[in-house]
């Protein structure tokens, strides 16, 4: 779908799913998308170790480079929880710029396509964030409608790293 409409995205990977499925990883990468880091097994990171916290970083790390020869800038911590210190210690230790968002369609829910497309294009606005989960059928179902509904609106998709360099204030205009 991101292919036909010439978009790209940012898929934020499970360690365990990169190890299973390589090659949809180094797919992601041949069509242009960002990989970020999701951790190995998808804890709550603020309820782990530093230790803990770190091997499930640095693992799915590898597991990301053995599979497409990139390792990922990026964090998005599973339930978006992380605690004060690891707010400060994974940026610098890690050197991962942690990744949240401004739109969650709550597709883990389950409430159907039409709803993930309506709060997808009513949560939309300049700079925003999408959580969306490609393991439900639903969100994948929901996506051409949401997509569509998107460049009708005059939005322009780009990966979070992309979104982050627009953003920064020596970025240059585009025209």
């Amino acid at each position: 779908m991101l292919k036909a409409r010439h978009l790209k995205a940012t898929f934020f990977l499970v360690g365990k799913n990169v190890e299973a499925h390589p090659d949809l990883v180094r797919r992601i990468i041949a069509e242009g998308h960002e990989v970020g880091d999701h951790t190995w097994d998808h804890p709550q990171l603020s309820k782990l170790s530093d230790a803990q916290a770190t091997d499930e970083i640095e693992k799915n790390q590898d597991a990301i480079r053995a599979a497409c020869r990139v390792t990922p800038v990026l964090l998005r911590p599973p339930y978006g929880a992380l605690n004060k210190p690891e707010h400060v210690w994974i940026p610098q230790r890690l050197k991962l710029n942690v990744i949240y968002w401004s739109v969650d369609t709550e597709d883990w829910k389950h409430p159907g396509a039409a709803t993930i497309t309506q709060r997808v294009l009513t949560g939309a606005r300049p700079g925003a964030i999408i959580l969306q989960h490609d393991i439900h059928g639903q969100t994948i179902d929901a996506m051409p409608a949401a997509l569509d509904g998107l460049i009708a609106k005059g939005y322009h998709l780009v990966t979070v790293s992309q979104l982050i360099k627009m953003e920064s204030p020596e970025a240059s205009p585009t025209p």
